[in-house]
């Protein structure tokens, strides 16, 4: 606590009378010098009538940051005033992310809510509530020329962060039981829980996405990816967002924070993703054998081979980086091919014995394996594995071929796209083969294994 100083109690009192000031000029706007009721309004506004006045009414309005209004506005139960530094701290996004730099919000009587206004203003960084919320002596001090009714005033200002007539629920608001215990047929086992709405919290997530969506950097930032220019700000987008109205035409019924907002209150999409499936068809009629054109023709796939060809034509130092930067993006590409193939397991096997199917034997026996439960001649093709170094070997020709017209890239080149080709196992999905086959070809595996040793 600050040791009493009055400099600065006079600071506090000079912002109070600015701030009974200002609202008594608005209020002698358009009166003439000599009408009576200039009279009556000069007396009401002197500041100590003023603020004796507004403690009276501060018992008409309740400081929140939870509020039970916004779950029906005919609720008349038990609001809430939780500092977000009080509350349980956990990983899970919720009021105690706010700390210390929180607005408050506040519901009661509209016409008393310039009795907030005052006690939201600040010295130093600290709110003229916090201030009498922490007992500071200038502050109380600052609320009258004469001590003692200062500190009878303070309590009541203070008094609006209080739950009013003990906790309770109403008819028009939400309750739920919760499981507590570890069972469910014992009343006892259950706590009654009466939900309130975050006030506090949903104006901060307000005003970001309002500043995301209207705020002068974002409009440049998308205005720069609109010309194709280089932005250092960021772009937040917030797809399917939902706008709920709390109040209808009169906003401020709700609360002080929800009036701020115009009754708007977002909801962000809490939805599974929704997959968009590609368009894959069968391999049968294939350019040249196999499924490496048609492959390279994903965008996806595109994207890629054309970010690894760029990136060897910028001349890239020989060192560690380089190295990593041209690995992350060769996986990237080994893992959109595994996916195609994952897509085409889909399939029912035995697509590939049809007789118009053109696919070479080594991407059949990849891409239809489950052919082989069913089909003797080609398990035993399987099985000997010879298919699985001459897909990866197609695959280290089909990209050397895609990077040769601007690289010169070769033998080496191509004999390193197959050794890290060979290092994901997802080429072969033994858990798509019945357990008996699968157990076969493990044992025959082990034998082959055995006889090289």
């Amino acid at each position: 606590m600050n040791a009493p100083s009055s400099s600065r109690q006079q600071a506090i009192r000079s912002l109070i009378e600015r701030f009974i000031a200002e609202r008594l000029a608005t209020k002698l706007e358009g009166l003439a010098d000599d009408d009576p009721k200039r009279a009556t309004l000069l007396a009401q506004y002197a500041p100590d009538v003023w603020l004796e006045d507004a403690a009276r009414r501060a018992g008409q309005i309740q400081a929140v940051t939870h509020t039970l209004k916004a779950i029906h506005p005919d609720a008349k139960g038990t609001n809430l005033y939780c500092l977000p530094n009080s509350l349980p701290q956990h990983a899970l996004v919720g009021s105690h992310c706010l700390g210390d730099d929180f607005a408050g919000d506040v519901v009661g009587n509209a016409a008393a809510l310039d009795v907030y206004k005052l006690l939201k203003l600040e010295h130093d960084g600290q709110t003229l509530l916090d201030l009498l919320l922490a007992a500071d002596a200038d502050a109380i001090a600052a609320l009258h020329t004469d001590d003692e009714q200062a500190r009878s005033l303070a309590p009541a200002f203070t008094g609006i962060t209080r739950a009013r007539d003990g906790l309770a629920s109403h008819t028009h608001g939400k309750q739920l039981y919760w499981l507590v215990g570890d069972d469910p047929r014992n009343d006892e086992h259950y706590h009654l829980l009466a939900p309130l709405y975050a006030s506090s919290l949903a104006h901060r997530v307000y005003q970001a996405i309002q500043a995301d969506r209207f705020g002068e950097p974002a409009k440049e930032a998308r205005q720069a990816r609109r010309d194709k220019q280089f932005h250092p700000g960021v772009i937040h987008e917030y797809p399917d967002l939902a706008v709920q109205k709390l109040g209808g035409t009169k906003p401020q019924n709700i609360s002080q924070l929800n009036s701020e907002r115009r009754g708007n209150n977002y909801l962000l999409a809490s939805l599974p993703p929704s997959w968009q499936p590609r368009d894959v068809r069968l391999p049968i009629r294939t350019r040249d054998g196999s499924i490496f054109p048609a492959f390279g023709k994903r965008p996806a796939v595109a994207e890629l081979v054309r970010s690894l060809r760029d990136f060897l034509l910028s001349g890239p130092p020989a060192n560690v980086h380089t190295r990593n930067s041209r690995d992350e993006l060769l996986t990237e590409l080994i893992d959109e091919l595994l996916l195609y193939a994952v897509e085409l397991w889909a399939f029912e096997p035995g697509w590939s014995a049809k007789p118009e199917c053109n696919l070479n034997r080594a991407e059949q026996l990849w891409l239809d394996f489950r052919r082989a439960e069913h089909d003797a001649i080609f398990a035993s093709e399987w099985r000997r594995m010879e298919w699985l170094t001459e897909v990866r070997e197609r695959f280290a020709n089909w990209l050397n071929a895609r990077l040769v017209s601007k690289l010169s890239v070769g033998d080496v080149e191509n004999s390193y796209w197959v050794k890290k080709a060979g290092g994901n196992a997802l080429w072969l999905d033994l858990d798509w083969l019945n357990r008996a086959w699968v157990e076969q070809f493990e044992r025959e595996q082990r034998d082959l294994e055995a006889e090289h040793e």
